[in-house]
């Protein structure tokens, strides 16, 4: 281990009666990735809220190359040399690379931007996450919305190394959506930016990933930092034990089932522009996983047969009844759909765990449409229990929950629902090892009664591992659905990528 770069000693915070943080430590040193890791609700973002200065700690002793470090908030931080990439994007569509690397820090004279300064600074920030082997380079004046989604990830890493002269990086589940060579192509720029210098913390659930990429690791748990060490001297197996206290048996889970009656069904489905040619028959029973690289068209697939987007032509069949319909037809038909977009489309942030959970299905809760808060409580409490969910009651904001539990309870809110065709967009997506198993078991659950799954995921081991059925999307067309048993990595990787 080189020079120190971060001391953080006795680093504590509390939300009220919640102790979120309680006397964590940790020192990562120069040049270095060090693996930030943990279950929902461990503490990891609080932990990274603090070092951005977006949180005030109740205690701490923190110091930045030997010198103390108690940023104010997020403008003193970045000018002490600390910069984030969160989870969920931060870019704005609209504007180009340059406008969103270089917004809010613009070099200017007397009002007016030096444009020949603005495009010199991003070109440099550009260069530090440059990746050899892209086919497509970045450019300054390249529109956000142009660009595919690992390219943005790079402009928000570009952007946090533009705007300071940036010593420790923050990258917040940076590969949550990128594909397998995505995943490559940032990790490539990850090894570049620790060869120049800089110290990235790495917080991820993907634990294989992080044993790839991280030089060192801190793992958090209730709060508290229960180990640390070399990743070269540590094993999967027991990077789990420390993050959950327990010992997590094998993950996948896929019972014997016995397929029934087709359930869904869709011929020559066409959207405005994805997707452009999808067939499929999805029985009673069974779990169909849909696998494809980012932009082939699987979530246009989703959002097509739930009615969320328009199509252009094809068929669509919910449990015998064919015809075009609205969300709200659709889950009064018994589908329902689980978003990757749980922030935008998911979840309701400014309103209470329990009304999220019950939100869609009011029935039952009280005599003429009222809500009686007895009744909805004991309606949400054991979905709560059973997700996981950690929260201080079901009164909390959902805004208030981390990544992964606002993940976990737009899928509680889906199967207190109880529907009969469940389409699952990246379900264990900022979900925890310990929460993913719990997630697969729900998933076999709902096929052993007889419920129908399809699920899309950019996880090749979770497909492999959950589904009866996998069918490989390129370029917007739907292939045929195998047997999950006769199919690899490899060749699904092939057949995603068109070779």
């Amino acid at each position: 281990m080189g020079a120190t770069r971060l001391s953080v000693r006795g680093l504590s915070k509390a939300f009220g009666p919640t102790q979120a943080l309680d006397r964590v430590e940790l020192e990562a040193a120069g040049s270095e990735v060090h693996a930030v890791l943990g279950e929902n609700g461990a503490g990891k973002s609080t932990l990274m809220g603090v070092l951005a200065g977006a949180l005030t700690p109740d205690a701490a002793a923190m110091a930045l190359d030997g010198s103390p470090f108690n940023p104010g908030g997020p403008r003193e931080a970045r000018a002490a040399g600390i910069g984030i990439v969160y989870q969920e994007p931060q870019l704005c569509q609209h504007m180009t690379v340059a406008e969103n690397v270089a917004l809010g820090h613009e070099p200017s004279r007397l009002g007016v931007v030096n444009r020949q300064e603005l495009r010199s600074r991003v070109e440099r920030a550009l260069s530090q996450v440059a990746v050899a082997d892209r086919d497509v380079p970045i450019r300054p004046d390249d529109l956000v919305s142009d660009l595919s989604t690992s390219a943005q990830q790079l402009v928000e890493i570009a952007r946090a190394l533009a705007q300071t002269d940036c010593r420790v990086l923050i990258l917040d589940e940076p590969t949550s959506r990128l594909t397998a060579d995505d995943v490559e192509r940032l990790f490539s720029a990850i090894r570049r930016l620790r060869d120049a210098g800089t110290t990235v913390l790495y917080v991820s659930h993907f634990l294989e990933e992080v044993q790839r990429i991280a030089d060192r690791y801190t793992v958090l748990r209730d709060g508290r930092a229960v180990g640390c060490g070399r990743m070269q001297d540590v094993t999967l197996d027991e990077l789990i034990r420390l993050m959950g206290g327990r010992q997590v048996e094998q993950p996948f889970v896929r019972s014997e089932r016995t397929p029934g009656e087709v359930a869904l069904s869709f011929r020559d489905l066409s959207g405005l522009i994805l997707p452009r040619c999808a067939d499929l028959e999805l029985s009673r029973g069974e779990v169909v996983g849909i696998a494809g690289l980012v932009g082939s068209g699987r979530t246009e697939l989703l959002r097509a047969i739930f009615g969320l987007d328009a199509v252009r032509s094809g068929e669509v069949r919910v449990l015998g009844v064919a015809g075009p319909a609205s969300p709200a037809r659709r889950l009064a038909q018994g589908l329902g759909l689980l978003s990757e977009d749980r922030k935008s489309e998911g979840l309701a942030l400014g309103l209470s765990i329990a009304d999220n959970l019950t939100l869609s299905k009011l029935d039952g809760l009280g005599p003429w449409g009222l809500v009686l808060p007895a009744r909805q409580a004991a309606a949400v409490s054991p979905w709560v229990e059973r997700l996981g969910i950690r929260c201080r009651s079901a009164e909390q904001s959902a805004a208030e929950l981390s990544g992964g539990n606002q993940q976990k309870l737009a899928l509680a809110r889906l199967l207190y629902h109880d529907v009969d065709v469940v389409l699952l967009d990246e379900p264990t997506r900022g979900i925890d090892v310990a929460s993913r198993v719990e997630v697969y078991r729900l998933i076999d659950a709902l096929a052993l009664q007889a419920k129908a799954v399809l699920m899309v995921s950019s996880y090749l081991p979770e497909l492999l591992g959950c589904c009866d059925r996998i069918a490989v999307m390129h370029r917007g067309r739907l292939g045929p659905a195998r047997c999950a048993r006769d199919l690899d990595e490899h060749t699904v990787l092939k057949e995603a990528t068109g070779a």
